[in-house]
């Protein structure tokens, strides 16, 4: 959408769990509110199948709890306009300046930041090449592209242990490959993945080459961990689940972040540059899920609201 109005009390920076809850929170307040996002609201949840660990809802899919929470969102009238947001400044009154990859300005006196993660890339052979042609980040985007196929999910947390069980139900077999001797991922997880007769299991074992032909994924090279030695395995697709890095680069000139980009706060969401709050999963926090990043939105929208008044 284009938004004419480029002036706010506040701008939540990212518009998935975390951004939503604030942007409720802080127009339910009265104040006026954008949210800015580089692509539809929701953010990883548009990415998650069934969510089974989100207070009030036995199950629900990632994109159905997204739609909730943005019909709730803006029920206040918080407004969201689309845009990468590319550099922030403060001027000498403390009035943040916010800047797009589309060319729009916007200023605020608070901002939230709620930009979350990107999933991290293996970084070898293939990869990239191969990217859209049976590499993948997201089993709900792609896995109906994988019917009746063999896949090979890389990772050994609850991304990848939960998302190659969800894969099952487009794929022929699933094989989890994992670098360490355990499964990081949540017991209950690990016990429903084991129950499942498409799903296998290589632990000590990292994957070093996606192969393909001119047109798509065909295996790839494992390397085991503890012999050294390297094996070839055919795979139609790879889905990569290991680990994430925060979306923090427009704010690294504001001394907000750690050595590891994630955003340093208070326990009301506050970084050290007065006005400037994050939270959700772009902060530094020992636990990402929805519901921390909802906790953290309410916090934010309260805190925003105390700081202007």
């Amino acid at each position: 959408m284009t938004e004419t109005q480029t002036n706010y009390d506040v701008i939540v920076i990212g518009a998935g769990p975390g951004g939503m809850t604030a942007a409720l929170y802080a127009s339910r307040a009265n104040l006026s509110v954008l949210m800015l996002d580089r692509g539809i609201y929701g953010g990883n949840l548009n990415n998650t199948g069934t969510i089974e660990n989100y207070t009030g809802f036995k199950s629900v899919t990632g994109p159905e709890l997204a739609e909730q929470m943005y019909a709730g969102a803006t029920q206040f009238g918080a407004k969201l306009a689309y845009g990468t947001v590319t550099d922030v400044t403060v001027d000498e009154t403390g009035l943040k300046h916010l800047t797009t990859d589309m060319g729009d300005e916007f200023t605020a006196p608070a901002v939230i930041i709620a930009t979350g993660t990107k999933q991290r890339h293996l970084h070898v052979p293939g990869e990239d090449e191969f990217g859209g042609r049976g590499v993948s980040y997201c089993a709900v985007c792609d896995g109906a592209f994988f019917r009746n196929k063999h896949l090979v999910v890389v990772g050994g947390g609850d991304a990848a242990v939960e998302e190659g069980t969800f894969l099952t139900q487009f794929a022929d077999q699933v094989t989890i490959v994992a670098r360490g001797s355990e499964l990081r991922a949540q017991p209950l997880l690990q016990d429903e993945a084991r129950a499942n007769d498409k799903v296998e299991f290589i632990m000590n074992t990292s994957v070093t080459e996606i192969k393909g032909d001119d047109m798509k994924v065909t295996g790839v090279t494992l390397h085991d961990n503890l012999t050294g030695e390297d094996r070839e395995m055919a795979a139609d697709g790879v889905f990569i689940y290991v680990g994430n890095d925060p979306m923090t680069k427009p704010f690294g000139d504001l001394g907000i972040l750690d050595d590891h980009g994630w955003v340093i706060t208070d326990d009301h969401m506050a970084t050290t540059v007065p006005g400037i709050f994050a939270i959700g999963d772009v902060r530094q926090t020992v636990l990402r899920q929805v519901a921390t990043a909802v906790g953290d939105g309410a916090i934010a929208g309260q805190a925003v609201y105390q700081y202007l008044k």
